[in-house]
């Protein structure tokens, strides 16, 4: 499914994000989706750490020191010490979720059609068809996609389809009080996004970026759920050249067709001898 489709999905601008978890919540309330342990970690303000089978939405809390106040966590990078009391420190918060790949390694991969395409172009799983094989967990190169601990079967965000399908925006978007999580339709998000990132180099943070929202910038395609972040993708947790596994099983088909070939090639040389 293509934009010009009306392919809807998130356009999350980590600028405003206060890491106030309403989406986390929101997310976990309408989905059902069990606790994840509510663990301590000991490394920041965030106690999920990552996505995962019982953590659809995943707020990063990133603690940065830069010398020179040159950051102070609202997002503005103007330094005015909002972070520590002297512009050393910002906290970068970004609420991350699956993004809704346009070449889905993980649907590729399933070998139940558990994972489809909706008609609104987000991918989900039906979980009363898969069969826990978790061949789409190493699939996806985000690490978003999980197996349940004592279920087996493969979660995530389903971009709330059942809300979709209602006529409401997903749970997690209606929730966020700084529209830090923006939803619609692609298209139209790309242009917002875009826009919004003009306006913060044109006031000096420079450092901005979009991630996930051009098309031809890696092998997924684009995704249906992009960012604005306010330094690079890995310190975040995204990976900064994101690959879709199933981009190279032609290649490696061929490759393996070649060395059978040749393996049949050399029975049968030493049969002949």
């Amino acid at each position: 499914m293509t934009e010009a489709d009306g392919r809807v999905g998130f356009f999350t601008d980590t600028s405003v994000c206060i890491g106030c978890k309403a989406c986390e919540v929101a997310c976990k309330e309408w989905n059902g989706v069990p606790d994840d342990g509510l663990t301590f970690l000991a490394s920041s303000y965030d106690n999920t750490g990552a996505l995962g089978a019982d953590t659809w939405r995943h707020v990063a809390f990133i603690e940065q020191s830069r010398p020179g106040g040159h950051g102070d966590g609202d997002g503005d990078g103007d330094g005015d010490g909002d972070g520590d009391g002297d512009g050393r420190v910002r906290w970068l918060m970004s609420s991350d979720v699956c993004k809704h790949c346009t070449s889905a390694a993980c649907l590729e991969v399933c070998p139940t059609g558990s994972l489809f395409r909706t008609e609104f172009g987000s991918v989900v799983v039906q979980e009363d068809v898969c069969n826990g094989c978790g061949y789409c967990v190493p699939a996806c190169p985000f690490g978003v996609i999980d197996q349940r601990r004592g279920d087996g079967r493969a979660w995530k965000c389903t971009l709330c389809y059942d809300r979709l399908k209602g006529g409401m925006e997903p749970a997690c978007a209606t929730a966020c009080p700084t529209t830090s999580i923006q939803f619609g339709l692609v298209e139209d998000l790309r242009r917002r996004a875009a826009d919004r990132l003009a306006t913060l180099h044109d006031s000096g943070v420079t450092e901005a970026r979009l991630y996930g929202a051009d098309p031809e910038g890696d092998s997924v395609g684009g995704t249906g759920a992009f960012f604005l972040l306010l330094d690079a993708p890995e310190v975040y947790g995204l990976p900064p050249a994101p690959r879709s596994s199933t981009r190279d099983l032609p290649s490696m088909w061929k490759a393996a067709a070649g060395a059978a070939a040749a393996l049949v090639g050399a029975v049968a040389w030493a049969f002949k001898r």
